[in-house]
């Protein structure tokens, strides 16, 4: 049976609202990726091994983030921006703070066209931010996020990320942004 490359990659994705959880797990799964959707931070960190605060059961604390790698390795987190308790940028912070993880590329979405936000995001790690409603065009953006990320596991030497420039770059999100300098 051939498995195609696509279909190997799997992607955690979070929201707090049904209705755009759905949708996020129905482009990816069109485009033949695994999907695992929660409707939490908190839960992403749990899904993960990296839930600290107040662990429900036993199971929690003694399975390790490489436990969950080699069940299912998680290859790209795409994240809401507002939700309750645990924003998107707060649970990208936790990601690029864990060892596990750091490298797992991260993409945040909203509804709310914030530059300042965006930019916060983009500078603090995340690969990409789409504005709400997501598309199957966005969606087709993150092939390349999938396999950058897949070559950093084989080649744990090239951790460093490519200038800062490419971020920032035009093309990282549907509508392009001019973010005024800080004087």
């Amino acid at each position: 049976m051939g498995v195609t490359t696509e279909s190997q990659f799997h992607v955690l994705a979070v929201d707090d609202s049904l209705i755009d959880r759905k949708l996020i797990e129905r482009l990816l799964k069109t485009s033949s990726y695994q999907v695992t959707a929660v409707d939490s931070g908190s839960k992403a960190l749990e899904f993960l091994g990296l839930n600290e605060e107040k662990p429900r059961n036993a199971n929690t604390t003694s399975v390790s983030p490489n436990y969950h790698n080699q069940e299912i390795e998680v290859n790209l987190i795409i994240t809401d921006y507002f939700m309750p308790e645990m924003t998107g940028y707060d649970l990208l912070r936790k990601i690029k703070e864990s060892k596990s993880y750091k490298d797992v590329p991260v993409v945040i979405m909203s509804s709310e066209n914030v530059p300042s936000r965006i930019s916060q995001c983009l500078e603090d790690g995340a690969e990409e931010f789409f504005l709400k409603p997501v598309q199957l065009s966005d969606v087709n953006k993150l092939r390349p996020h999938l396999l950058r990320g897949r070559s950093k596991e084989h080649h744990p030497n090239s951790e460093k990320r490519k200038d800062r420039e490419e971020i920032l770059s035009p093309g990282r999100t549907r509508t392009r942004y001019d973010v005024p300098a800080v004087i």
